[in-house]
């Protein structure tokens, strides 16, 4: 039987310490990345908001500070996974809607409730402006007992102040699941400024929410 010499032993010995190490090594860099990614998230609220085409509300408040993320999907139906085409029919139940990862400590849900009330009209049923269709309907989706308060008492509020002339439908219901849209939907005023719906509708509605909502934008 022939013998491994010692020095063939020692060096598989150190590299399989070496290996070792290197796998702790690894593990605790990814223990640490997992950590700051958390540590990233840690405080972040979510609200999912329904008022007409996503592409309108998605570029509304993307420009808001304090709002970290926006993506365009479908809430409020049953159909699991629906497609586009299957949502524009209006026979699944869900909406278009944006759901809008925040800072609490920048910007309060409050100030994004007064935001989607201000930038549609709430008073049409299953309509904004020339769309039409369930899918369009005005509604809030409320992620905890907090928001949906809230957004009940904004909505008292309104309808008793007169701010409209009609009362304001906007359903408010819980949270179930949100179903992300097409990727050529996401982030669409933006990469299609030039695009005729982005130019005669989006455009002329941001020009004026940036008005209005002027101390609340984030800097250029």
């Amino acid at each position: 039987m022939k013998r491994v010499p010692a020095v063939t032993l020692g060096c598989i010995l150190l590299l399989f310490v070496m290996n070792m190490h290197a796998q702790k090594g690894s593990n605790e860099s990814n223990k640490q990345s997992e950590s700051k990614k958390s540590m990233t998230t840690a405080g972040l609220q979510r609200a999912t908001f329904g008022s007409g085409c996503f592409w309108c509300t998605e570029a509304v408040f993307q420009r808001l500070e304090g709002v970290v993320a926006v993506e365009s999907g479908y809430s409020g139906g049953k159909a699991p996974n629906p497609t586009y085409e299957q949502v524009c029919t209006g026979t699944t139940g869900h909406a278009e809607v944006t759901q809008i990862t925040y800072d609490p400590s920048k910007i309060t849900f409050d100030e994004l409730l007064e935001v989607f009330w201000k930038t549609h009209d709430p008073t049409t049923l299953n309509r904004q402006g020339n769309d039409t269709g369930t899918q369009y309907r005005s509604v809030i989706f409320y992620h905890d007992e907090k928001q949906k308060a809230l957004a009940e008492k904004y909505k008292k509020e309104l309808n008793a102040s007169g701010a409209w002339k009609s009362p304001i439908i906007t359903e408010i219901s819980p949270f179930t699941a949100f179903y992300k849209a097409e990727p050529y939907h996401q982030n669409y005023y933006n990469d299609n400024k030039n695009k005729p719906y982005c130019m005669f509708v989006i455009g002329p509605k941001l020009d004026k929410f940036e008005k209005v909502f002027k101390n609340k934008m984030k800097k250029e």
